[in-house]
């Protein structure tokens, strides 16, 4: 059984991919499909849409496969339509809902590549918290505002629908 620590890191990598999800539905919608979109980018010397999805499902597998003890299988960032995209998403949230692991796999030492020959070493809890989850977000925020450049009709509310079960309206 995972503890509470690994419980709150499924409920934040989950939601975060189910706000993924509600972002490139929403572009979806917007352009009639996401097929021909999937390839635009922010700026020229960024990834496009699609890589930005795989990558965004590469932060909760790496930490998933490395409870699990697995070598880490990273997405291939050529995707090539709105069906495989999703299928990402699904598939990493079914990983994320396997992941455990208890306080001593989280005090372990991670070494993480940084791109060739560079790399850093860090306790598993710092390795979630200063590596995962901001590039998760990066990347979510970086589809999010691909799709808002292209015209998606997306505001601040779609990026932050995790909080909506929280939202309290005054008498």
């Amino acid at each position: 059984m995972a503890n509470r620590e690994i419980t709150e890191i499924n409920r934040i990598f989950t939601s975060r991919l189910e706000v993924l999800e509600h972002i490139l539905s929403v572009g979806s919608e917007h352009f009639s499909g996401l097929d021909t979109v999937l390839q635009e980018r922010l700026a020229e010397d960024m990834l496009p849409l699609g890589a930005q999805v795989a990558f965004a499902c590469n932060q909760p597998r790496g930490f998933a496969y490395w409870c699990a003890d697995k070598p880490i299988d990273n997405l291939s960032p050529e995707v090539a339509s709105a069906e495989q995209a999703l299928a990402h998403i699904a598939e990493t949230k079914a990983l994320i809902a396997a992941i455990s692991a208890d306080d001593s796999q989280l005090d372990e030492i991670k070494r993480i590549g940084l791109g060739p020959g560079r790399y850093c070493e860090l306790p598993a809890r710092q390795y979630l918290s200063d590596y995962l989850l901001p590039n998760l977000y990066f990347h979510i925020t970086t589809a999010y505002a691909i799709l808002r450049k292209l015209g998606a009709p997306l505001g601040k509310p779609d990026f932050m629908a995790f909080l909506m079960p929280y939202v309290m309206e005054e008498a």
